[in-house]
């Protein structure tokens, strides 16, 4: 990857990390996101271990190099850091960009015995049998081990709710990465209000399902220019994420 493109990946990244800071999406100073800057996902930029994701600014991001053991150590990286996005990358080099996140209402789901979204509305549907799930939290993922279980149970899909844990949400831009994160946080919103009623659910009809999923997945333009949309906005207000 040329300096001009890893430059460019390094901002959009910053700005992914204060747009999550600003809907509320962060977990003190956990958390990670990351981004692949080599074709084989060996080497990625993730956040510096323990900055608030208010303050992250595109030159803060680290380089690494999964295939360097020492990175994690030379560069005290978070060690569930190392453990999720160094093995997701590496066992799913097409997860350029990986968000992992502890939301209140996705992880409010996570805690579910039934941690499916339930396609009730158009936000939910658009996760129609289209997240892979994991019930076998055991602790803190800082293992390669479990990263690498985890990284094996995406298979072919591109969101993980974890159970007892949180989410990933992994995709090919950081623009479409965020947006997904994003509507994730909103259906499971929704899902959790809809709960919060008592009564029964209005569960929309899989062939329905189905065709909003499909819709939704053609139109990854929509997810980019929301992520642009919201670039704009930190331009004005918070400058500084480009630095």
């Amino acid at each position: 990857m040329s300096g001009s493109c890893e430059l460019s990946l390094r901002t959009d990244l910053a700005a992914a990390f204060r747009m999550a800071a600003r809907l509320g999406f962060h977990e003190a100073v956990a958390n990670h996101f990351s981004a692949a800057v080599s074709e084989d996902g060996s080497r990625f930029l993730i956040n510096p271990k323990w900055r608030h994701f208010s303050r992250i600014r595109a030159s803060d991001l680290v380089l690494v190099d999964v295939n360097e053991p020492g990175d994690a150590l030379s560069r005290d990286l978070d060690p569930t850091a190392w453990a999720i996005h160094g093995q997701l990358h590496r066992i799913v080099p097409r997860a350029r960009v990986a968000m992992h996140l502890h939301p209140v209402y996705a992880t409010t789901i996570a805690t579910l015995q039934n941690s499916e979204i339930i396609p009730i509305e158009q936000n939910t549907a658009r996760y129609f049998r289209r997240v892979a799930l994991d019930r076998l939290y055991g602790g803190m993922a800082d293992s390669e081990n479990e990263g690498a279980r985890l990284a094996g149970l995406m298979g072919d899909k591109t969101r993980l709710m974890m159970g007892n844990h949180g989410v990933m949400v992994v995709a090919q831009t950081v623009g479409e990465a965020f947006d997904d994160m994003y509507t994730m946080e909103r259906a499971c919103q929704i899902l959790v209000n809809a709960y919060s009623t008592g009564q029964p659910l209005s569960v929309l009809p899989n062939d329905v399902a189905e065709k909003t999923a499909r819709d939704w997945e053609g139109i990854t333009d929509f997810s980019v220019r929301h992520f642009e949309e919201m670039k704009l906005i930190l331009d004005r207000q918070e400058p500084d994420y480009r630095d």
